[in-house]
């Protein structure tokens, strides 16, 4: 019952999140989907802004999730697959070799000591299922990538469980997004997008071991 209450505010938090900005922003939020579909951006231009993204996830906050949903709303679901799926995957791919390279001390850049040793201690039990397993789960999804990297997992495991996951999530979240279009229904995608992740975050830091 404790524990309910304890995470009973973050509950609340992400049930509000798809609420809040169209209560306080619903105007200029339609106005912008309504331009959207009117002068819809050129196809080429918003896949490669896609791909580039999802490439620097391993080095920058990008909201995965909400740029796969909002792929899926602009450019379809098999296109927005499509990109989202490669800009995931340079950006695993970019994290591995980077910690393959120069090891933990860079890794402490990118990911805090804490995830790292959780992902550790996960990968030792589950090996390279440790990536398919937290693909979908923010931070810890660039911590396992950089912990099987420093232990100097060799690509040839460290690319199918990668491929693999990320075509599972980019898919769902692309047909997510065009779900969303042809309902019209682009702030309950959005909103969805952001509070998944957030609460699988939050069952992760509770859920993995700490030591």
């Amino acid at each position: 019952m404790r524990e309910l209450f304890r995470t009973l505010p973050l509950m609340c938090a992400v049930l509000l999140v798809p609420v809040l900005p169209f209560l306080f922003f619903g105007g200029q939020f339609e106005e912008w989907v309504q331009d959207l579909e009117d002068n819809p951006p050129p196809r080429a231009a918003t896949a490669g802004l896609v791909v580039g993204l999802l490439a620097t996830d391993i080095l920058l906050p990008v909201p995965s999730s909400v740029v796969s949903a909002l792929a899926g709303y602009v450019l379809g679901w098999w296109r927005a697959t499509l990109a989202t799926w490669i800009g995931m995957n340079l950006g695993a791919a970019i994290g591995f070799a980077l910690a393959r390279r120069w090891g933990r001390p860079l890794a402490l850049w990118f990911s805090k000591e804490e995830d790292l040793e959780r992902m550790r201690h996960v990968s030792d039990v589950y090996g390279p299922a440790v990536l398919a397993l937290a693909r979908a789960v923010p931070v810890f999804a660039e911590a396992s990538v950089l912990i099987v990297g420093i232990h100097g997992l060799p690509w040839r495991r460290f690319l199918p469980a990668v491929l693999l996951s990320n075509l599972g999530i980019a898919l769902a979240y692309s047909a997510f997004g065009d779900w969303a279009k042809e309902n019209q229904w682009l702030p309950l995608a959005l909103g969805v997008a952001i509070a998944l992740p957030i609460l699988a975050a939050a069952a992760a830091q509770r859920l993995l071991p700490k030591k």
